[in-house]
Parts: C-alpha cells; structure tokens; sequence
C-alpha cells in the first residue's frame, strides 16, 4: 500500500507514434499534465526506463520518453542511426508534444548524447537540460579497437542482443542474474524488461537491433571532440547527475569524478550532482528516480 506521502501508483504508459523524418518512431506518455518533459533512454534500453522516474513526478508533468530508432517499439525504424538522427527525432519530439512553449529535456547513458546534440543544436525548444549518467566525452585510448571496448564495457547489455530465449521467464531470470539489477529488483526493473520482449513463442529476444546498438556505440567511442563542442557551447541551463558504480553494479562509475570535475568547470552552463548509493542502472530505476524527477522539474539554480 502506498503511504500518505508517497508517489501515487504507477500509472500505464499511453503509447504515441511520432512521425519522423523516414520513419514513425512509438513514444511512451507518462501522466497527463501540460508541463512538458522529453527522455532519451541508453543505448540498448527502452522508454519504459523512465517509468520510475515518472511515477514521482507532480501531477501537472507529462513525459515524453522516446523509443529511439532500433529500440523497443521502435525497433522497426529505419536508420541510419547515430547521435545527430536521435537528436533530430528528440527535436520533433519537443515540437510535437511541447505545446509552443519550452520544454525539459533528459536523457539517460546514450540518451543524455543525444539529449545534449538536440539542446546545443535547438537552444530555444529547450527550458533546461537533465544529463542522467551520460553526456560527457570519454576519449578512446590510443590505439583502442571500439568494437571490443564496446563488448567490454556493456557485458551483457550487449550479449543479450544476439540471444533468444525459451521464455518470458527465461529472459527475465537473465536480467535478475545482472549483478547491477539483480540485487535492487522491483516493479520497474520487471516492467522495463518485459517491455524489451519480443519473437515468437520458445524463441524470445530483445526488441533492441544489435546493428543500432553497435553502431551508435562506436559513435560514443569515437566522437569525444563533438560532445566536447555541444558542451563547451551549450546555451540551456543543463544539470549531470552521476552514480559511484558502472553497468555491473562496479565501482568506478560510468563518469570518472576527475572528468566530472573537469567538464564542470569547463562548460559554463553545467552543473553537477553526485548521487550516492546507486549504479549506471538504479539511478534511473531505483529508489533515486526520485531525485531525478525532483531535478527534472526544478527551475535552475532550486533543487
């Protein structure tokens, strides 16, 4: 039972289409009110991995999460892919759904990427920018093949990708062995995986399209010096939230603090905030979504 001064229960989706430049992409719509929010998810996530930051938003919020190309109800969308595509289609998001005046833009891991493309290319959509564990550059070592720093870094997010299961279930039970998500269980963990199913009957797998994932992971890789422009030439009043573990519930985190500390000071239109006791994963959907939500609808500067 949810106490007094709890969120309310959680609501269901309303899924949306979202024509886009090629294609129509499907968007998930999280409460009812005119205030406007937009999400990205990470790079082999889905829209319903805003679910728990949803459930605490105040009662006059909507957000807008995206299905990006190669990716749960959008899994079907042509490409090509890559930061500059998924920024575009968060664009015609914000112009859809905003209703004329200035939206809040997040976005998760990969999506905090695009996220921060779409705001430093759009300034005037845009009221202010929420980076999730994601969104600063990271440059490759020297000499680095991305493809195996890739496989590497995402473990099993990625492994997942060219398996099929012989059940609901059964994809599940993988997702409960996670060592980031196995430990922190709950109702949106659950619902954000079962969202990602698809395939037939005793042959079940991820709706996300290992050819997406790939590729825009080699873009993450390989394009520090563009993330380095949006943000040392960001124009909208943006805020990082970062997590002390990684993708497998490690320390480090995805964001080293010296580059957090680097880039705060660098880009003169972000801010950071450490927040403790969650990984790469929880931080979105865990008990901190409720931080998330609290910064997502706070005015710069009030928290």
């Amino acid at each position: 039972m949810t106490r007094p001064d709890g969120p309310p229960p959680a609501a269901e989706p309303i899924p949306l289409d979202l024509p886009v430049d090629g294609t129509t992409l499907r968007a998930l719509r999280f409460g009812t009110g005119p205030r406007t929010a937009v999400a990205a998810h990470g790079i082999s996530a889905s829209a319903m991995s805003f679910s728990a930051v949803a459930r605490h938003l105040p009662a006059d919020w909507s957000l807008y999460a995206v299905d990006l190309r190669g990716r749960g109800g959008s899994s079907a969308a042509s490409g090509p892919y890559g930061i500059d595509r998924h920024a575009a289609d968060l664009v015609t998001a914000a112009r859809t759904w905003g209703g004329g005046g200035p939206v809040v833009l997040t976005g998760h891991s990969m999506g905090a990427y695009a996220a921060l493309r779409a705001a430093a290319r759009e300034p005037a959509l845009f009221d202010r920018l929420l980076l999730v564990d994601g969104g600063l550059p990271i440059p490759l070592p020297a000499g680095a093949d991305p493809d195996a720093v890739l496989a590497a870094g995402l473990g099993p997010a990625l492994a997942r990708l060219s398996t099929t299961y012989g059940s609901d279930e059964a994809y599940v039970d993988f997702f409960r062995a996670h060592p980031a998500l196995g430990p922190h269980w709950n109702e949106h963990i659950e619902a954000y995986v079962r969202y990602d199913l698809t395939g037939p009957e005793g042959a079940r797998r991820s709706r996300a399209q290992e050819t997406a994932v790939r590729q825009d992971g080699r873009e993450l890789l390989t394009s520090a010096a563009s993330f380095g422009e949006d943000l040392a030439g960001l124009d909208v009043p943006a805020l990082l939230l970062h997590a002390p573990l990684g993708l497998l519930g490690e320390a480090p985190g995805m964001l080293p603090p010296a580059l957090v500390d680097h880039w705060a000071g660098a880009a003169p239109h972000l801010s950071a905030e450490f927040v403790p006791d969650c990984n790469h994963y929880t931080v979105l959907l865990g008990e901190p979504a409720r931080t998330v939500a609290e910064r997502l609808v706070a005015p710069p500067g009030r928290t």
